[in-house]
């Protein structure tokens, strides 16, 4: 795999991510699904539901640090390096 392959691809993961990110942040966001995925959540896995949107918040913070260190900033550093 070629450095501009390298590049192209993780383009695509961070996109592709940035994409679930905002959408999984506009889930917690609106109301009715926001309450709809708390129900469920605390049916299937036996939480509190008071508990659920703190979990939610630190699983979205997580996600987010994934994405930066794994997708972003390896995005960044090809770029600079190849000079694009």
């Amino acid at each position: 795999m070629t450095l501009e392959q390298l590049t192209t691809f993780l383009a695509w993961c961070t996109a592709i991510n940035l994409g679930l990110l905002i959408l999984w942040a506009l889930a917690l966001i609106v109301p009715p699904v926001r309450a709809a995925a708390v129900r469920t959540h605390a049916a299937l896995l036996g939480v509190d539901p008071g508990e659920l949107p703190r979990l939610y918040l630190q699983s979205l913070a997580s996600y987010k640090m994934l994405w930066l260190v794994f997708n972003l900033v390896p995005y960044l550093v090809l770029r600079l390096f190849m000079g694009v």
